[in-house]
């Protein structure tokens, strides 16, 4: 289910800065002031918690867990009143609330979160296991070739530079583990591997891998953008990396 076939979501934008002053990071990407990355957050966390069976309702209002909080640490949830133009979406996007506000409404739900693991090993980069890229994928795929620097597309010796940049980033995350970030995707966690192929010091891609079926490598799938990268770690944690960052 997506928010906005589950509710009429008018002056959405306005509401979603209302969140974002209610619960301070960085938002957008860049110079940006458009909440993107809120945006993505919010509709990947409801679909999330709807097919979790989270989202709470009855007859008189509709409840969710943002799993953000205010710089108190006080719990926000966005919550629907019944929506009253016939033949639209059943409910109606109020706003976002703490749970004191909402409580003062009277409304005394504890909705859960989302829940994106069951095993914290998960999150963790094992540096005892090779990365095996897939290159192919990587380089054939219009897509994925495109998200890699213009001028190492070109380059012949590439797949040897990709090569070194999977070792460099095995050290970094051998450095601090931080620097495997992860996400999650279809179901799974998977984690974000800093590649520098111009700078050492300046990420260029994200790689994501997970463990094979066996659980002594890790499979490189595919390159994902910064941008896109950032948008993918959020829906767990804030990425608290020096690398990966809006």
């Amino acid at each position: 289910m997506k928010l906005f076939d589950f509710a009429f979501c008018s002056n959405y934008d306005k509401k979603i800065q209302w969140l974002s002053d209610m619960c301070p990071e960085k938002w957008s990407f860049g110079a940006l002031s458009d909440n993107t990355i809120l945006k993505n957050y919010v509709d990947h966390t409801f679909s999330k918690l709807f097919d979790e069976g989270k989202v709470i309702e009855n007859d008189n209002y509709a409840v969710f867990n943002t799993g953000l909080y205010t710089g108190y640490y006080e719990t926000v949830c966005a919550f629907f009143k019944p929506n009253s133009i016939e033949g639209r979406q059943k409910w109606f996007l109020d706003g976002f609330y703490t749970r004191y506000q909402l409580a003062s409404f009277g409304i005394t739900d504890n909705p859960s979160r989302a829940n994106y693991f069951e095993n914290p090993a998960d999150l963790v980069f094992d540096t005892n296991c090779d990365i095996i890229p897939q290159y192919r994928h990587i380089f054939d795929d219009p897509e994925n070739f495109l998200r890699i620097p213009e001028s190492i597309r070109d380059n012949p010796n590439k797949q040897m530079l990709f090569d070194g940049a999977i070792g460099h980033a095995k050290r970094m995350i051998d450095a601090n583990y931080k620097n495997a970030v992860p996400q999650y995707y279809k179901g799974r966690i998977q984690l974000l591997i800093p590649i520098c192929l111009i700078n050492q010091q300046t990420p260029d891609l994200a790689l994501v891998v997970s463990k094979n079926e066996s659980g002594n490598q890790y499979l490189g799938h595919t390159c994902l953008t910064l941008d896109m990268a950032y948008n993918n770690a959020r829906l767990i944690a804030r990425p608290d990396s020096a690398w990966l960052k809006p």
